[in-house]
C-alpha cells in the first residue's frame, strides 16, 4: 500500500483519504480439491483473541463433516506485522489445505 491520497475541495480545504492505495499483480485462483477428506488442513491464528474464537469454530464443524489426515496450527507473532515468508513456506510444506481469519 503506498501512502494516502488527497483531494482540494472548492473552498481550498484538503481532504485527505487515509485508505492509501494497493497496487498488486493478479494471479489466478488456486485449484480447489474435489473434497477435504483425507487432506492436510492447516490453521494459521493471527493472534487476535475474535479470529482464534471464529477459527476453533470453523475447524470443529469442519470435523463435524470430514475426515482429515490431520490438522496443524500455526500462530504469527503478532497480529499487526506479515507472517514471516519461513512461517508460510512451513505451512505450504506441510499442508494441502489452509485457513486464517481476521477477527475484531
Amino acid at each position: 500500500m503506498s501512502g494516502t491520497s488527497e483531494r482540494r475541495l472548492p473552498d481550498g480545504r484538503i481532504v485527505f483519504d487515509p485508505r492509501g492505495t494497493v497496487s498488486a499483480e493478479p494471479r489466478p485462483l488456486a485449484l480447489r480439491p474435489a473434497t477435504l477428506d483425507g487432506l492436510r488442513l492447516g490453521i494459521l491464528d493471527n493472534t487476535k483473541w475474535n479470529a482464534s474464537k471464529l477459527l476453533r469454530q470453523v475447524v470443529a464443524q469442519l470435523e463435524a463433516g470430514l475426515a482429515f489426515d490431520a490438522v496443524r496450527i500455526y500462530a504469527k507473532s503478532s497480529f499487526s506485522r506479515l507472517a514471516p515468508p519461513e512461517l508460510l513456506d512451513r505451512i505450504a510444506s506441510e499442508t494441502d489445505v489452509a485457513i486464517t481469519a481476521i477477527g475484531d
